[in-house]
């Protein structure tokens, strides 16, 4: 390495903690700072990441100004596309990154760490967040698990090319890790629809679990719970994240391909709920519907070849057997046509998901929570426990 190198690592680095310090509601603190500079996040990128809306590929080698400006903005870096399988003529897509610094720093700072915790990291990634805590905590007290074994094999390279050597394990992360606990912490680098049981069997009574958080309807937000000493816990969410789902939650359902046959008939209706109410820019409706309907995704049409309309708006369930579709004809504004089929009138569902969230005064992400019982039942709540809310489906 050059020394001009290690002089623009440095300076991109001192750029980086000033926009921490300036973006994040609290300072960084100088037992993080420490852990950034003895982790430097451009040690655990490889050489090829993934940039722009297209994905395009960008080496270290012969774009290194690009790279490294990547490496030290405060955004996520995609590591790799498409399982690292190569994608040919498919699309690309996202199936690992490094988070974005300032999330990475929030979460950690929202695990409310004291020393000699033992803590479980499910997702590895590039290994760079459990360097971050090792070098807090010490690697002893550090466990993370990876799916993929090959990003395993790079993360735990990565670390020791750091002189920290966590305990890296290649395995399912839904499993957590039964031989190290009790943990006093567990934290998750990918989103989840539920919450495996598995991790709040190895926490700690009193410990805390922090996840992303994801339903079929919206990636968005994240939940910390604080387990009880009966195998459940509870907790709040928090605004302002998303992440890739956990690969083993994962369900890859597609319209035409798997929901929609030529043989249904729907039911048609009328409706004045406007599609991009429920699906636009508010996330606050967005996410109270989504913990409402749990099992409900979306996606959008536009310009489908059916004449008189302009976007089409597809509903579905998870397991296929209902959907819907909003249509609207490119002129009127208050008023969409429906159509339903299957068991369960899915729009309906919708209108009266929304109507519950207005009704309740339009609260954001950050005045629900979460209960799970000992059994797994995932029980939502606003404001306060007793205060369910309605699950439907």
């Amino acid at each position: 390495m050059t020394r001009n190198m290690e002089a623009a690592e440095q300076i991109a680095l001192r750029g980086l903690l000033g926009t921490l310090n300036q973006t994040l509601p609290y300072p960084v603190g100088s037992a993080w700072e420490r852990a950034l500079w003895a982790v430097p996040r451009h040690a655990f990128l490889p050489d090829r990441i993934y940039v722009g809306d297209g994905l395009e590929p960008c080496s270290r080698t012969t774009g290194p100004e690009t790279w490294l400006r990547a490496a030290y903005a405060d955004g996520p870096v995609v590591t790799q596309i498409n399982d690292g399988e190569d994608p040919g003529e498919e699309a690309r897509w996202a199936s690992s990154s490094a988070s974005a610094p300032s999330i990475v720093l929030r979460m950690l700072h929202m695990l409310e760490l004291s020393s000699g915790d033992n803590v479980l990291e499910i997702g590895t990634g590039t290994g760079w967040n459990a360097g971050l805590l090792a070098h807090r905590l010490g690697p002893e007290n550090v466990t993370t698990i990876e799916l993929d074994p090959d990003l395993a094999v790079q993360a735990a390279q990565n670390l020791k090319g750091v002189d920290l050597e966590p305990r890296v394990v290649s395995g399912d992360g839904a499993a957590g890790h039964p031989d190290g606990a009790p943990f006093d912490r567990v934290i998750a680098t990918c989103s989840v629809r539920d919450v495996p049981h598995a991790w709040l069997r190895q926490t700690r009574p009193g410990g805390a679990i922090l996840t992303p958080w994801e339903s079929p309807w919206l990636c968005y937000g994240l939940l910390r719970l604080v387990v009880d000493g009966e195998g459940g816990a509870s907790g709040r969410f928090h605004p302002h994240s998303a992440f890739m789902l956990m690969r083993t939650q994962r369900t890859d359902l597609r319209i035409f391909r798997d929901v929609v046959r030529d043989e249904h008939v729907p039911d048609e209706s009328e409706t004045t709920l406007s599609p991009w109410a429920v699906t636009g820019d508010d996330w606050a409706a967005q996410f109270a519907i989504g913990l409402q309907l749990r099992d409900v995704w979306h996606t959008w049409h536009e310009n489908p070849d059916v004449e008189g309309v302009a976007s089409r708006l597809w509903l579905a369930t998870t397991d296929a057997t209902s959907w819907a579709a909003v249509d609207w004809d490119g002129r009127s504004d208050d008023r969409f046509t429906v159509w339903e089929y299957g068991p369960r009138r899915l729009w309906s569902e919708v209108e009266a998901a929304h109507l519950w969230w207005r009704m309740a005064g339009t609260p954001g992400p950050e005045s629900f929570g979460l209960t799970i019982t000992p059994d797994g039942a995932h029980r939502p709540w606003l404001d306060r426990p007793d205060r369910r809310v309605p699950v439907l489906g």
